[in-house]
C-alpha cells in the first residue's frame, strides 16, 4: 500500500510567525483573486492596471527567468497559509542596491506585525546573504501603516515625488524611503 506523501514546504527565509517561499505557479490563483482585485490593497501600491489570468501568466514566465528579481510568498509559520508577497527588485550587484515592495493580501492580516516580520527577513538576506549596501522602496504618503512599519525597521525617508499618483480623482505624493545596512533594525 502507497503511503500518501505530504506536500513538504519550501521555507526559503523563515521568522518566528511567517516564512517566505518561492512563488509557484499554482499561487498565481492567489494573485489574481486576493491581490489584484481587492479594492484597499489596489490603493494602498497605486494599482490601476486591469488584469487577465493570461496577463498574470505572462508575467509569472517573466519574473521566473529574471535574475535581477526574489519574489516571494508570505506564509503562516502556523498553517502554511499564503497572505501575502513581497519582493526585492532592480537588484544591482556592482552597486549593491536593491529596492522592495510588499503586500499583505487581506485586511485581517494588516497591523499585526506580518508584514514587518516579513520584511526584516527579506532585508536581512539582502544585506547578509546578498551583501547590498543600500535597500530602497517607495510608498504612497496616504499609506501611514506602512510608513510606519519601515521605520521601525531602520528605513529613512529621503525625499517626495510631489504628486506622482492620480487615484480616485485626486493626487497623492511618492514618500521614497532608504535603508543602509548599519541602519537596519532586524525585527523582534
Amino acid at each position: 500500500m502507497k503511503k500518501m506523501e505530504q506536500k513538504q514546504e519550501i521555507k526559503f527565509l523563515e521568522g518566528e510567525r511567517v516564512y517566505l517561499r518561492p512563488v509557484e505557479s499554482e499561487d498565481l490563483e492567489i494573485f489574481y483573486v486576493k491581490s489584484l482585485w481587492d479594492k484597499e490593497g489596489r490603493r494602498l501600491t497605486g494599482t490601476q492596471t486591469v488584469f487577465s489570468r493570461l496577463g498574470v501568466q505572462s508575467w509569472f514566465e517573466n519574473i521566473s527567468t529574471d535574475s535581477s528579481r526574489i519574489d516571494l510568498i508570505i506564509c503562516l509559520q502556523e498553517n502554511n497559509q499564503p497572505i501575502g508577497d513581497i519582493a526585492m527588485l532592480d537588484i544591482d550587484h556592482q552597486n549593491r542596491n536593491s529596492v522592495v515592495r510588499i503586500s499583505i493580501f487581506e485586511q485581517e492580516f494588516w497591523g499585526n506585525g506580518y508584514g514587518t516580520e516579513a520584511m526584516s527577513n527579506l532585508l536581512e538576506f539582502g544585506f547578509e546573504i546578498l551583501n547590498l549596501h543600500r535597500i530602497g522602496l517607495d510608498v504612497y504618503s496616504f499609506n501611514k501603516r506602512g510608513i510606519k512599519s519601515y521605520e521601525k525597521l531602520g528605513f529613512k525617508q529621503e525625499g517626495i515625488i510631489r504628486d506622482e499618483l492620480f487615484y480616485n480623482g485626486e493626487y497623492h505624493d511618492s514618500v521614497i524611503m532608504g535603508l543602509l545596512k548599519d541602519e537596519f533594525v532586524k525585527y523582534k
